[in-house]
């Protein structure tokens, strides 16, 4: 890596200041410095942490009125990630997420065009907002199944549907690091006169090296929730808020972050978030070289191993969207309303057995079993997940574990002992290409949020094939492809139960069931 540049980590440095200073504690925390435990030996690896462990004393400044390094740390974020103001997070994503929500819908019936594959904090955002949410079909990628975002033309025809929406809410890149482009959903978003709210929880490091996607910021988005901590080298639960524009009530945000963030922030979590973004700034794009050169290694040496693959975007969607066309074509072809899986992270790497012996779930046992931990898994898929950290060792350790994988299977094989079934094969050929058909308007009625928990009394259970008309009473989530085929509040209608007993006719398994059989669903009682 080449030499850094001379960096400004003004939280950081404070810190360091007050531990060299030495000065007595009376003040929180409690383990004075860390100095209570500096006998046990159990605590050595915590008392370099909690020697920086402090609080809101003078030098230090206060996260919810920051005037000093925690502004400037604040303010160089802003400028590194390309936002008017940005907000360091001490409770991941999830509280970026509900204060976002909380910002935008004021009043209980607002009314926000959610993404129907969400994180589970934005439902919770719904709840304590009393929200009324309209639901937006992803686009499925057909040869996986896997969601990835609502095209232009489902938000713009939601919009229009919904004209009193404050907002649309997205989340991009997914899990696995598919996407695409924002710019024509923010210009869609903006011709409407509402915000485009953006979960870029697996895309902070989106646009700070040519090898990686435009982030949502750079589309036009105008709030943007990232996880520092999951691909930038930030402490667990460390994460940033960016907001631009004039469309988001800047002193309400600041007043629900406060809300929703504890009112003693962890000063080592807003320190690493300082760090994270010193490193960026001190390395500039040479910062991703070792991890992209570790990722690069891996897929050249899986080559070798073709019974096992990657997913990503075929070559027709990556020319669709860049290859051979100017910014003023792409941008065209966006305003068209023109959507395709066009972006893959090149950090996530999503392997899969081509033979159809393992399913995910064995795969990432067996990746496990010889000392590789993946970051997630499902029916089909491991989800790999390389970063700036990542290292041309960690590629190799990786391929010589599908080899030795690859070994075995072979070995049980010829020792005669059963590969795949059939009915195992055929939960990888689940029908996909008319998901998107079951609602051929792209996005739900209304469903209404809140905190009123749904008793008992006020339910009843029915048969999946006679549910038509009524209104769920339960998150029904199929899996794969994992997108909530309904939610609490929702009618369901005549397409949605065929749907349900198609997929369970297909074997799906089901998230969020009261009868995993899916013979039943449970239901509002008819007044």
């Amino acid at each position: 890596m080449m030499g850094k540049k001379a960096v400004h980590a003004p939280l950081m440095e404070a810190l360091i200041r007050y531990r060299t200073q030495g000065n007595a504690s009376f003040h929180v925390p409690g383990h004075k410095n860390g100095q209570v435990y500096e006998h046990e030996n159990i605590a050595a690896l915590l008392q370099e942490v909690m020697s920086i462990d402090a609080t809101e004393i003078t030098g230090l400044d206060d996260l919810h009125h920051p005037e000093d390094v925690i502004r400037e740390g604040q303010e160089l974020a802003a400028k590194c990630f390309g936002a008017e103001e940005s907000f360091w997070l001490i409770g991941g994503s999830t509280v970026g997420n509900l204060a976002m929500i909380l910002t935008v819908c004021t009043e209980p019936g607002d009314l926000l065009l959610v993404q129907r594959n969400v994180h589970k904090s934005v439902l919770n955002g719904l709840m304590l907002s009393g929200a009324n949410a309209v639901f937006l079909d992803p686009e499925i990628d057909t040869r996986s199944g896997l969601a990835v975002a609502p095209t232009t033309d489902t938000i713009k025809a939601a919009l229009k549907a919904y004209p009193s929406a404050k907002g649309v809410l997205l989340t991009l890149p997914n899990y696995y690091g598919m996407g695409h482009d924002l710019t024509a959903t923010a210009k869609a978003c903006h011709a409407a006169h509402v915000p485009l709210l953006v979960d870029e929880a697996h895309g902070a490091h989106y646009g700070l090296h040519p090898r990686l996607p435009a982030s949502a910021l750079s589309c036009g988005a105008d709030v943007v929730v990232q996880s520092t901590h999951k691909m930038l080298p930030a402490m667990t639960m460390g994460a940033m808020l960016h907001v631009q524009g004039e469309r988001i009530h800047r002193e309400l945000l600041r007043q629900r972050l406060a809300m929703v963030q504890s009112s003693s922030p962890s000063y080592p979590l807003m320190a690493s978030l300082d760090l994270a973004r010193w490193y960026i700034e001190a390395y500039g794009t040479d910062a991703f070289t070792v991890g992209l050169a570790a990722a690069d290694a891996f897929r050249k040496g899986l080559e070798q191993l073709p019974r096992f693959r990657l997913l990503e975007p075929t070559q027709q969607a990556l020319e669709g969207e860049y290859a051979h066309r100017g910014i003023s074509e792409v941008l065209e072809r966006a305003d068209e309303g023109i959507s395709e899986y066009s972006t893959q992270d090149p950090f996530k790497l999503v392997l899969y057995d081509t033979w159809g012996i393992l399913d995910g779930f064995g795969l990432k046992h067996e990746l496990e079993t010889y000392g590789c931990v993946p970051e997630m898994s499902d029916e089909k898929h491991v989800v790999l997940l390389f970063t700036l950290g990542s290292t041309a060792k960690d590629a190799s350790h990786l391929l010589q574990a599908l080899v030795h994988i690859d070994n075995d299977i072979r070995f049980k094989e010829t020792a005669g002992e059963p590969g795949s079934t059939e009915k195992e094969q055929q939960r990888f050929e689940l029908d996909f290409s008319t998901w998107n058909n079951d609602r051929m308007k792209g996005y739900s009625s209304p469903v209404p949020f809140g905190l009123r928990p749904i008793s008992p009394d006020q339910m009843e259970t029915v048969p999946v094939d006679e549910s038509a008309g009524r209104v769920a009473a339960e998150m029904i989530i199929p899996y794969p492809p994992g997108i909530p085929l309904l939610y609490a509040g929702e009618t369901i209608t005549e397409a949605i139960a065929l749907r349900m007993s198609r997929l369970r006719e297909l074997g799906a398994k089901w998230h969020g069931v009261a009868d995993e059989s899916m013979l039943t669903i449970r239901v509002f009682r008819l007044q």
